[in-house]
Formats: C-alpha cells, sequence, structure tokens
C-alpha cells in the first residue's frame, strides 16, 4: 500500500448534517495526499440542496472517484480493494441498520460491510435525536464489529463563533482518526486557570 496515496471512501446519506460529509470532502482536497472515493445516496440529494444549497454534481466534483449506490460490482464493493478506510457522514439511522444486519443492499452499506471484514477504520457519523433502543443496539453492533460510532456533538471548550467552526472541529476529529495531518482546528492545551 506503500505505492499508492492514502484513499478513504466517503459516503453521504439522507440524513440530515450534509455539510459533514461536504466539508469532509473540502478539506481532504485541500490537505491533499488523499484520493477520495464518494458515493451519495438518493436521499442525501435532497438533503444536500435543502441544507446546504449545492447539487449532487457540485458536491461529487469535490471527490477523485464517484459511485453510484445502487453499483454494486463497483471497485469499493470488494475487499481486494486497497483503502484505509471509510467515513458515512452523517449517518442515517437506515444505514446504520443496513450496516449493522450486514445487509449490503446497496454500494455504501457494501462497503461499509467490506471494511468490517477487512478490519479496516469504518467511521459512522450518525445523525438523530433522541435515540431509541434500535438506534443503540445497532450502534452497539457496529462498534463490537471494530466500527466507531462518531456523533457529530459540537465541542464548545475551544469557544467556536460559528457553525462553519463547529463543523470543522468535528470534521478535524474525523481526519485525526485517519491519521491525516492537518490544522483545521484548535486542540486542547488544557485549562488556563
Amino acid at each position: 500500500m506503500a505505492d499508492r496515496p492514502q484513499r478513504l471512501v466517503i459516503a453521504i446519506t439522507g440524513a440530515t448534517g450534509a455539510v459533514y460529509g461536504v466539508r469532509l470532502l473540502q478539506h481532504l482536497r485541500q490537505i491533499g495526499g488523499v484520493e477520495t472515493h464518494l458515493v451519495v445516496s438518493d436521499a442525501a440529494v435532497l438533503t444536500l440542496h435543502q441544507e446546504t444549497g449545492l447539487r449532487r454534481k457540485e458536491v461529487e466534483a469535490l471527490a477523485d472517484v464517484v459511485h453510484k449506490q445502487n453499483n454494486i460490482g463497483a471497485a469499493i464493493a470488494s475487499g481486494s480493494f486497497q483503502s484505509d478506510g471509510m467515513v458515512i457522514a452523517p449517518c442515517s439511522m437506515k444505514t446504520l441498520a443496513s450496516v449493522a444486519h450486514g445487509l449490503s443492499d446497496n454500494l455504501i452499506a457494501r462497503a461499509a460491510d467490506v471494511m468490517l471484514k477487512e478490519r479496516r477504520r469504518l467511521v459512522l457519523m450518525v445523525r438523530e435525536t433522541p435515540f431509541n433502543l434500535a438506534h443503540l443496539r445497532n450502534m452497539t453492533a457496529v462498534t463490537e464489529m471494530g466500527g466507531i460510532i462518531f456523533p457529530p456533538l459540537p465541542g464548545f471548550y475551544h469557544q467556536p463563533k460559528t457553525i462553519d467552526e463547529m463543523v470543522d472541529h468535528s470534521v478535524a476529529r474525523i481526519i485525526d482518526l485517519f491519521g491525516i495531518c492537518h490544522n483545521l482546528a484548535p486542540r486542547w492545551n488544557g485549562m488556563n486557570p
């Protein structure tokens, strides 16, 4: 794997919080050295436009490679496709359930299943509140399989002034999980008494 750039699969589903997937793609492009493979669900297209004003093509232009959600024959559907992991940002409860139960009913769920079976990093930015018992059990199942549940909860210790700063703080923490160097958000240096 040393002969290729770092490679991440990014999926955007129809849950609220489409900005997290967009900002992740924007920051990875800005940082450089990371090849991104994107899957946008049909429901995400609606949410992206509602929440960000962006159309599918504008979001797809942020990625290096784009895959259609129903293309189960795509490269990312195979364990032989070398990647460093996957982020589902945001992750709907439907997608969470598909991953938790190994349904592989579309390319997003299949690619996530590949990450788990190959023991690669899988991060789900689950978006729903409050959680019901099915949500919690599905999150537990994914965690037990090796996935990381990462609800995009803003931190306030860095005293953000804008929504962009809150979003970027969560995105920076996601990027940290893959060992990618950046300076997108302030780091905790302890409290000043």
